[in-house]
This record gives structure tokens, sequence and C-alpha cells, in this order.
């Protein structure tokens, strides 16, 4: 199908390399300055819903996952909770593999973790300076993370990881007269051209200042992160509204794994969420209830540093255990506040010093906040953190629609299977950019064919206008951490009957939301980061293989 608009500039599919990339946080950057560095003569326009850089990695505080090479003064360290442990790019996958519950694809896995040591070098040549080792200031500083069999996390200003990535990356492209930056500009549709039934991507539609007008190109690459803002409680920012998948799902690409959203355990009980890093609890923190008992070693092995999924259901099973009247602990807030049916996060152990030099962020939000974390536990909550469902794609970042890739949270690689292992998003991210950035200087290549049922969700067409209030009370009490049949059931019903107005991203979000139910509902088991609480154990049976959607196309019966 071809726009009729798409010829109002130069006819981009000839001559040098022309891609649009959508999106600003890390997977865009670095797609960007590597299509840059891989092919020279390219000229790369980067898309942004807000100002550069504004996306959820900013927010990112764990750090990057990574087994480093000698050359980085890492290799062969001892490394663990013990200091006896010697880590391994085999041990980052084995663990990868866990988390992923079954369901992470063991060659993606394998390009992910092999390429750490390439993506940290790519990350250095771009200006970022990782933290160095306390008594080795020729080595890299190495946390550990939940579900980590080693110390491998490396990160930047204690606890603010995301937000010196951000700065360098957006420095470095900044810096590229060839990259030509639109912010605060929103990508309607892409633009499809092409006939024979074998549509390719052509450019985008673009919305800024009120003015709406397509670029052409080569190829598109979407890399606009997850969609938090389908639930009441999240992590992410608020322009986290699911736009990439719509996006590619409009265009006719195939989509899989959307049932697999993540909570992260550890949001900060207060307006926005704000995340507290799971490297807190590496480093030694532990959860407690409102008597200040340490459940979670009643629900895993791993306690604490259970796989995150397992966490954030552990505290809502808990939760709903708790007796109505729990008296609740000091929270040791400005107000002196008492919360009951509620769990704390406790890293009193670990000193006002410790905790100051390691976390510097964490102490001064939890001190906006009116908390010192240092002499007393604050209150957390689950929060959605991370999609690993999105646009499906290769190991190159192609999707099954010709000339569009994507990257980054966006994408469904199979890195993360069922549930994401921590710190693995930003290497995704890293990795998976550059890969995409040599398979479009190499001439993109074909799409991929994926298997996948035909969805008709156009024919859903309600009539109550819906809120983005309403959509988000409505996937939190159905399709939140713990997810039964008759809830999704309640869940479908209400979505259908929902339509939206003029707002774009309402409309994405309730796209995605559609989506998401029906991958829900399709999966009676239990599996990684959904849990089906009317249904038996899932350690009880393999999980069933992923499942992929494409749009009915236009014109067509279901």
């Amino acid at each position: 199908m071809t726009s009729g608009r798409v010829r109002e500039e130069p006819d981009a599919t000839r001559g040098p390399l022309r891609v649009v990339i959508v999106g600003s946080g890390i997977a865009g950057l670095q797609t960007a300055l590597a299509v840059r560095r891989l092919a020279p003569p390219s000229d790369v326009v980067l898309v942004s819903k807000a100002a550069l850089g504004s996306g959820n990695t900013g927010y990112a505080q764990g750090g990057i996952a990574a087994v480093l090479a000698a050359g980085h003064g890492a290799s062969g360290r001892p490394s663990g909770p013990a200091g006896g442990r010697r880590d391994s790019v085999e041990a980052h996958i084995a663990d990868t593999l866990a988390a992923g519950a079954g369901l992470a694809d063991p060659e993606a896995v394998e390009v992910l973790c092999r390429g750490a040591a390439e993506g940290i070098d790519a990350l250095q040549r771009a200006g970022v300076v990782f933290d160095a080792a306390p008594h080795d200031a020729s080595s890299p500083a190495l946390g550990r993370e939940a579900a980590h069999s080693a110390a491998r996390i490396l990160h930047l200003g204690g606890d603010a990881t995301g937000a010196g990535l951000i700065a360098s990356l957006t420095a470095a492209v900044r810096r590229d007269p060839a990259i030509r930056v639109l912010e605060n500009a929103f990508v309607e549709r892409i633009l499809l051209d092409g006939a024979g039934g074998s549509p390719r991507a052509a450019g985008v539609e673009v919305l800024q200042d009120g003015i709406r007008r397509p670029i052409a190109a080569s190829a598109v690459v979407l890399a606009t992160g997850g969609a938090g803002q389908l639930f009441d409680r999240t992590t992410n920012p608020a322009i986290a509204t699911g736009d990439g998948v719509a996006l590619a799902w409009r265009a006719g690409a195939v989509v899989a794994d959307l049932e697999f959203f993540q909570f992260h355990p550890t949001a900060l009980d207060v307006p926005g969420n704000p995340l507290i890093s799971e490297a807190v609890r590496g480093e030694g923190a532990r959860l407690v209830d409102a008597r200040g008992h340490r459940f979670m070693a009643n629900y895993h092995p791993d306690g604490d540093l259970a796989p995150r999924d397992v966490v954030s259901r552990s505290i809502a099973r808990h939760l709903a255990q708790e007796p109505t009247d729990a008296p609740g602990v000091r929270t040791g807030a400005a107000a002196g506040d008492r919360r009951a049916r509620c769990v704390y996060l406790d890293a009193t152990a670990l000193g006002a010093d410790f905790l100051a030099r390691r976390f510097p962020s964490l102490t001064a939000l939890t001190a906006r906040h009116g908390y010192d974390w240092s002499a007393a536990v604050v209150p957390v909550v689950p929060a959605a953190h991370y999609w690993m469902g999105g646009v499906r794609t290769d190991t190159d970042g192609r999707t099954s629609v010709q000339g569009l890739f994507a990257v980054g949270e966006v994408a469904r690689t199979g890195v993360h299977g069922a549930n994401r292992l921590a710190s693995n998003s930003l290497l995704e991210a890293v990795v998976f950019a550059t890969r995409c950035a040599a398979a479009l200087s190499d001439g993109d290549g074909a799409a991929p064919v994926f298997e996948a049922e035909v969805l008709d969700l156009d024919a859903e067409t309600g009539t109550h206008p819906v809120t983005r209030r309403e959509l988000q009370a409505v996937m939190t009490d159905h399709a939140g951490v713990l997810r039964t049949g008759s809830g999704l059931d309640v869940a479908a019903k209400q979505l259908a009957s929902y339509r939206v107005g003029t707002d774009p991203e309402t409309a994405n979000l309730l796209l995605c939301a559609r989506l998401l139910v029906r991958a829900a509902s399709d999966r009676p088991g239990s599996c990684g980061a959904h849990h089906r609480s009317d249904q038996p154990d899932p350690a009880l049976r393999r999980p069933a293989p992923s499942r992929s959607y494409l749009r009915i196309p236009e014109g067509t019966q279901p």
C-alpha cells in the first residue's frame, strides 16, 4: 500500500541509506550511533515523542549485566556474595534461561550474553564511564542482583546508571550533524509502500507542533520502549503508552508473548511509585511485613534474591494472608505514618555511609519523601515495570514487515521469555541495536516469516468513551500480578465496550490492553510473569509454547 504523501520528500529507498528511528532511549540512541559508525554516508532521523532521552532508560538504577573479557579487568576474578565464585558467559546464559521460565530463546540468549563485552565497548566509545572498583581503578565495580549467580552488574553514579547512559549517548548523538533530531514529535503511523501483498516500511507520518507530515525512509526502526501506563502503579514515565506495539500491529507486523508483563517488586509506595533498585537487596536489604518478619524465605529458596516475578507474586500472596487489622510498622517518615497491609524494604543494616555512597540517588529520593532509610524501613509496592512481549523480531531486529525493525523493550527478541532477568534490558538494547545497525548497513535483508494467529481486533468497536484511569483500573484489577480466567473474561468484555476519542496515546493503550488480555486468556496455565492463581503450580508441567499474533489484513474475513 502506498501513501500518496510519502513521495513529498526525496525517494529514500534509492541512494544512501536513510533510517528513521522512533524513540530516544538507549535503544534508539545506540542504533543511531551504530548506523552512523557502520554506514558513514547514511542519513539518520531520530524522532522523540518528548525531549531527547526522556524515556524509561533514564529511570534505570541497577545497571547493565555483562561478563567482561580480560581487557576490562574482570575476567576470572572471584565474584559473588561470598567472593569465591568465578563468573562466566555460560553462567550468565544459564541465569537468563532460568529466569525466562522455559520460554527464553536459547539462540537469542546466547547472542545477548556473548555480545555483552562488545556492547560495553560500544558504550565506552560513546563516552560512557562506568564506576570503578573501590580498590582497583582499572576494573569496573560489579554488583549483584536477584537471580544472578554472580556479581556482574556494571553501574554509573552508584544508582544512576540510566541517567548516566542517556547523558553520554545524547551528547554523542548531538555531536553528529548527520543525525537529525525531532523532539516533541509523535509518530502516528508507519507509511507502507509496495504491492502484491508484500508491503515495505517506507517512512513515518509525524505530528509536530500541530502539523502532520510524512518522513520518507529506507527503513524504520521502532525503539519506543514499553507500556507501563496500562496499569495504575508503574515505574515508567507518562510517555510509556505502548506506541511501538500499536504502530507495528497496524502496519501488519507479528507480535508475541504479550501476556508477560513484569512488575517490579519494590517501587516506593508514594505517588508516582519511583523505583527502588533490586541492587539494594543484592547488597543485603530485606523485605519485611507489618510485623517485621522476613517473609520471602517462606515462598522461595532464594528468598529476597528470587526472580522478580516470584518476589512480586509473593508480596501479593503475603498481603492477601495478612489480617486486615495488622498494626503496621513505623516507617520513619517525617509524618510518622503507620501503614497496614503493606510490605517494607529494610536497608537499615547497610548503614548510612554505605547507602549514601552506593545509592546516592535513592538516598536523596527517600529523603525527599520524608524517609531516612538508614534508620527505618520504607514502604514498597509492586509496580508495572517491563513488557517482555512485543513486536516479534529475529536476532538482527527485523520484524515480519520488510524494512521495519524493532529494538529495546518494544521488541520481542526472545531473550527474556516469560520473565526478564534483572539488568538484562539495557544490555539487550545495546547488543541488538548494534546488530540492527549492522543489518541495515548490509542492506537490511529479507523479513523473517513467523507463524502467527490472525486476530480481528478492529471488530471491537465499543461505545463507552474510556479514560486512561478507567483503562488502568481494569488492567490492574484483572490483568496485573495475579490473574484468573474469570477476571480476564471481565477485562476482555470491558475493553471491548470502550472507544477512544482524539487522544492517540489512549488509543494505543487500549489496543495494547486488548492484545495483552487476549494473550493472557489464551494461556490458561501460569508461567513466569503470567500467573493464574486459579491454576495449579506451574512447576508441575512444561509451559505451553510462545504465541504470536497478526492483525487480519484489511478487506479480508477472519
